[in-house]
């Protein structure tokens, strides 16, 4: 997988308001308790006072500090001003001209309501065990791990990374868990097994496609000749020999997904992967398909014989 896989606009909307917090935000994450206001008040200017609440309320909800503390929504000035009863919040600019303490007060803030740094190694390993536990039980896209993790940080008051340090560090997890699955099934089967599977993939001679391409195709009509058609291709798939085969160690949504992909993908393009990843494909593809082409079978001999029932009963009538 692709290390960069989020868009240019995921990416800057990473860590950045992209527009007005609801209502529902607004009390979750800018309200300031008692607590709050007494750390609050401790400033003296109305400006250093309505910055160091902005700072407070921003880490709260983006789960970091902005390098600008000033660019956030004129609806969180106003909330914030109103809190704190200062009457002119375009006052905040100033705060701008105090670099240091802009620094100071997110280093206060940090130290007091128990922010963690992502890079202290605890914080690295419990995000990335969390991350490698729903990449290996679930086939969710990296994007969706990408804002699930970002979740957990704001949640944990554990301050964000980089974007593209975010970025790596699930696209690595994802494609060792991605590489542990393959390897484990492409140790279930055998020896016959595995040419049988391989074969899935290679153009007989004399004909024009692979026996992969043939067996994914469903029958479509609904005829004597086609359900025999259907059972020919049951019998086929599970001539392959992995019924007997053990999955219940592996993650089923996982297998599905490799499933679905080998229904998909070109067998060209199957047969060219590294040896692991291409037999992990097959065997799930078998796998999976052996119960669908059964199901397929029974819905077209259901549908034969309605037909039948149908056609005598219309001829008794006659």
């Amino acid at each position: 997988m692709p290390v960069a896989f989020l868009t240019d606009d995921q990416a800057r909307r990473y860590g950045r308001y992209t527009g007005e917090p609801t209502a529902d935000q607004f009390a979750r994450f800018f309200y300031l308790d008692d607590a709050d206001r007494a750390l609050v008040v401790r400033r003296r200017e109305d400006h250093i006072r309505l910055g160091f609440a902005l700072q407070l309320g921003t880490v709260r909800f983006l789960g970091t500090f902005l390098t600008d503390p000033t660019d956030v929504p004129p609806g969180v000035v106003t909330y914030m001003s109103r809190q704190l009863r200062i009457a002119d919040p375009s006052c905040l600019p100033r705060y701008l001209d105090r670099r240091v303490t802009r620094h100071e007060h997110a280093q206060d803030i940090q130290r007091r309501y128990g922010y963690r740094d992502f890079h202290a190694p605890r914080e690295v390993f419990r995000l990335a065990r969390w991350l490698y536990t729903r990449a290996w039980l679930s086939a969710e896209r990296p994007s969706v791990l990408f804002d699930l993790a970002t979740a957990r940080l704001v949640e944990h008051k554990v301050l964000l990374p980089g974007v593209t340090v975010l970025e790596r560090l699930v696209a690595s997890i994802r494609d060792h868990a991605a590489a542990r699955l393959w390897q484990r099934l492409a140790q279930l089967p055998n020896a016959d097994q595995q040419a049988r599977l391989e074969a899935l993939v290679q153009v007989p001679d004399g004909a024009r496609l692979s026996p992969l391409d043939r067996l994914r195709r469903a029958p479509t009509r609904v005829s004597g000749p086609a359900l025999a058609a259907a059972c020919h291709r049951l019998e086929e798939i599970r001539t392959i020999g992995v019924s007997a085969l053990a999955f219940d160690h592996l993650p089923p949504n996982r297998l599905r997904d490799l499933a679905r992909y080998g229904a998909a993908a070109r067998a060209q393009a199957i047969a060219r992967m590294a040896p692991d990843r291409r037999l992990a494909i097959l065997l799930a593809f078998a796998h999976a398909f052996e119960v669908m082409a059964m199901d397929d079978a029974l819905d077209l001999l259901d549908l034969v014989i309605t037909e039948i029932v149908h056609a005598a009963e219309s001829e008794g009538q006659k």
